[in-house]
């Protein structure tokens, strides 16, 4: 019998922590018309001309604070979700990882796929929530590869932002790595997108709220002892908010111990390892906060691999933007 092939896709990551590497990402990252919404005779050469040349060395300077001997974080962990995975889903299935952006690429894993037999392909975004500039923008390309292949559809699975075993498993990895009695406040910071992509039919914060909300619940938190924020913001237009960047120094003032989560990441990454757990625990730390503690992405952990081969197994179909 023919595998079914699986695709876990992510964002992607650059090459090296070096300048040349991380502008060459940039470049393909912030020049999809999915993730910058901007007429492009405007947006590319401000692109071009004046972000990369000023953001790549310091995003660089970033990547390198959380670089590994392995590589980049997202990429390890990237692909031992992807054996994880494996070993969960068992022979019937062909697991492969690849990122929207930079390497490994989704070409490349549809060609490991194809030598492999694979005809039928469940395409797994790694996204929990569904935004146009993650999970559509990964689900359009791969039918684009595929169809350039005059390859089947591939079946999508949906966001699955309040799947129950999703949330069982987030909230599994908390308490296994704080003490309820010991924390003040918990913090669970979502990734930004502009305000005006909302507006427009996203339907992502509805996605975060409700991933919240369904993470509360299964930790028993009561609503004054957890807030929703989100972090990344890029540029001067309006996010959503309440802005990390600004909820966290505020939360400093009257809680001393905080733990932070980032249910939107599957995977840690720079936003995660440097944004979160560095840059907002040093502003948390300045502001009186005493205890910044931000729980692991899920990653390789057991539970969430095992709730993540049944949301493949299930092979549930996208919420489309309208």
């Amino acid at each position: 019998m023919q595998p079914i092939g699986v695709l876990l896709v992510n964002v992607g990551s650059p090459d090296a922590p070096e300048t040349a590497a991380v502008r060459r990402y940039l470049a393909e990252f912030l020049g999809d018309p999915a993730v910058v919404r901007l007429p492009r005779w405007f947006w590319l050469p401000l692109l071009h001309g004046i972000i990369l040349p000023l953001r790549g060395p310091k995003s660089a300077a970033l990547y390198r604070k959380v670089w590994t001997p392995e590589g980049s974080p997202l990429i390890t962990l990237s692909k031992a979700q992807g054996r994880g995975l494996q070993r969960e889903l068992g022979d019937g299935y062909r697991v492969e990882v690849a990122m929207r952006y930079g390497n490994p690429s989704i070409e490349s894993a549809l060609e490991r796929l194809k030598a492999a037999g694979c005809r039928d392909l469940v395409l797994a975004p790694m996204f929990p929530q569904y935004s146009g500039t993650t999970t559509g923008t990964v689900v359009d390309a791969v039918r684009v590869a595929r169809a350039r292949r005059g390859e089947s559809e591939p079946l999508v699975v949906s966001a699955f932002f309040d799947d129950p075993d999703y949330v069982a498993a987030l909230a599994a990895s908390v308490r296994s790595r704080v003490q309820d009695a010991d924390v003040d406040h918990y913090v669970f910071s979502f990734h930004g997108i502009p305000l005006r992509y909302v507006t427009a039919g996203d339907p992502y914060r509805e996605h975060c709220e409700r991933t919240a909300a369904a993470l509360a619940k299964a930790l028993g938190l009561p609503p004054e002892r957890w807030t929703q924020v989100y972090q990344s913001r890029f540029g001067r237009e309006e996010w959503l908010r309440p802005y990390a960047a600004e909820a966290i120094p505020e939360l400093a003032k009257t809680h001393k111990r905080v733990v932070a989560v980032c249910p939107a990441f599957t995977t840690d990454c720079l936003e995660t390892l440097e944004e979160v757990r560095m840059e907002l625990g040093h502003d948390f730390k300045e502001a009186g906060g005493k205890e910044w503690t931000v729980v692991p992405c899920l990653n390789d952990d057991g539970q969430w691999l095992a709730a993540l081969a049944g949301i493949v197994r299930r092979r549930r179909i996208p919420v489309e933007l309208p």
